[in-house]
């Protein structure tokens, strides 16, 4: 019998990110890009002490990821999971922690009673991934920091229960922002981050026959809005706007349960 999960985010955005999730009594962090004490007060909101963390996975290293991994892991003695790219990236940081994991991104690996799948994505990073939870159709996707689709994104994403889908911004309010035009490029590029009209022309494509939960998340402060992210994935599911959860930087949402 699968196991029930449940999954919450303590933020999302440029300004730091971190998201768990729980199944039976194993609790999951995916990055953790705050300082030890937010980290705290955000586990706090949701009921959660830092001592019932079973495991951090890395998405890859970016500081609003994983500027926070070290000093939570090392407080409280928590095993860390990433990729061989990632962790010699942030071997400065990560290098001395007891209980570091190398994946094979093709891999997957449980964590107690949670299941992982990493799964690669195109960003500028040095071996990025991001992380299918669960199995069967209980499963959570989540996708954020990726600068296009691509077809193994999609048969990750495909059938999940839950998706947590990077919005990050509007194409015309990148183009009018006073960004220099590098970070433009950047941003918007294959190597950078979905914007609202990719995301849903992505969501259009999977299966989503199984959907009980999808998270619009990393929103731009100054490129996007959640009217606006909402929106283009409403476009996508023909759903009404109130189905479309949207992850805030400062609250992140609370915990949503798959069924």
């Amino acid at each position: 019998m699968t196991t029930h999960l449940r999954f919450a985010s303590l933020g999302s955005g440029s300004e730091g990110n971190a998201l768990v999730v729980q199944a039976g009594n194993t609790v999951v962090m995916m990055d953790c890009g705050f300082n030890l004490s937010d980290t705290v007060g955000r586990l706090s909101r949701l009921g959660l002490q830092p001592e019932s963390l079973d495991g951090i996975v890395v998405t890859h290293e970016h500081g609003d990821h994983v500027s926070g991994v070290a000093r939570l892991a090392r407080k409280y003695d928590i095993p860390v999971w990433l990729t061989h790219g990632t962790y010699r990236a942030q071997f400065k940081t990560l290098g001395d922690l007891p209980r570091v994991t190398e994946i094979n991104p093709h891999i997957s690996f449980s964590i107690g009673d949670v299941q992982v799948r990493p799964y690669l994505v195109p960003h500028d990073a040095a071996e990025p991934v991001q992380y299918v939870f669960g199995e069967g159709v209980k499963r959570l996707g989540v996708l954020t920091d990726a600068g296009c689709s691509t077809l193994h994104i999609e048969q990750m994403l495909s059938g999940c229960a839950a998706l947590v889908l990077e919005c990050n911004h509007d194409e015309g309010l990148l183009s009018r922002c006073d960004y220099p035009f590098s970070v433009k490029q950047r941003v918007g590029g294959r190597l950078g981050h979905l914007n609202n009209s990719a995301a849903a022309d992505l969501l259009a494509r999977l299966d989503n026959s199984q959907l009980q939960h999808i998270v619009a998340a990393h929103l731009s402060r100054k490129n996007n809005t959640p009217e606006l992210a909402v929106k283009a994935l409403c476009g996508a599911l023909n759903c009404a706007e109130e189905w479309i959860g949207v992850a805030s930087q400062e609250n992140g949402f609370t915990w949503r349960e798959i069924i």
